[in-house]
């Protein structure tokens, strides 16, 4: 068929490339139709299904483009709007889905929620090198709650400020674990776009915006 020797001809285009080569092509096949229609052969007329066929496909190939070029601008759509709302975080005070928060002037706090009262749960406290450094037991009641560490170890000595990560385990009066989720709270002072989405900035912590539960006042 002609548009098949076209395309073998013309080689495998991406689609990224502008509508220009099936413009050209097509170009083409009306060239190579209007020839063969003027040196048919009376007693052995071309075949116009296959004519008719090929513009069908050409057709095809155009929507194509088109559709891709529309999804193409609906994607740069998206991420102009994802660059805009992550830049209106900046200054906002936040709490995150994230087991990590920043010990900063000896004090760092985490919010923890959970699905049922519990009994002496487990509270620990790992560096950024996952060495536990405190641990404690208490009970904690259904529902949201704080929590605030002071910066100390076991020992009772201060450690340097940074970034330090809180786990909890902790089961009801039957001995049923009881599911705890831990938020924490930061001041988003930057947004990176170097990535494929763009990420809050918190001090040296980088957040997800998807990680965002809560936008408090100041």
């Amino acid at each position: 068929m002609i548009l098949d020797a076209i395309s073998s001809a013309a080689g495998t285009s991406s689609a990224a490339k502008d509508r220009a080569g099936i413009a050209d092509n097509f170009d083409t096949f009306l060239q190579i139709l209007t020839t063969q229609l003027k040196n048919q052969n009376p007693l052995e007329p071309l075949d116009t299904n296959e004519f008719t066929a090929q513009l069908v496909q050409f057709s095809q190939v155009e929507q194509q483009i088109k559709q891709n070029e529309n999804l193409e601008a609906i994607t740069q759509l998206a991420a102009a709007t994802a660059a805009t709302n992550a830049v209106s975080f900046v200054g906002k005070r936040v709490s995150v889905s994230t087991t990590q928060s920043e010990l900063t002037n000896g004090t760092a706090n985490w919010q923890y929620s959970a699905a049922k009262d519990a009994d002496a749960a487990k509270f620990t406290i790992r560096d950024s090198a996952g060495k536990v450094v405190w641990t404690g037991e208490r009970d904690i009641s259904k529902g949201d709650n704080n929590f605030t560490w002071d910066g100390r170890d076991a020992g009772g000595l201060k450690l340097t400020d940074g970034n330090y990560t809180l786990s909890v385990s902790a089961k009801d009066a039957d001995g049923e674990t009881v599911t705890v989720g831990i938020a924490a709270e930061a001041i988003i002072d930057g947004v990176d776009f170097s990535g494929e989405e763009p990420l809050l900035l918190a001090g040296d912590t980088t957040i997800p915006m998807s990680s965002v539960k809560r936008i408090h006042n100041q």
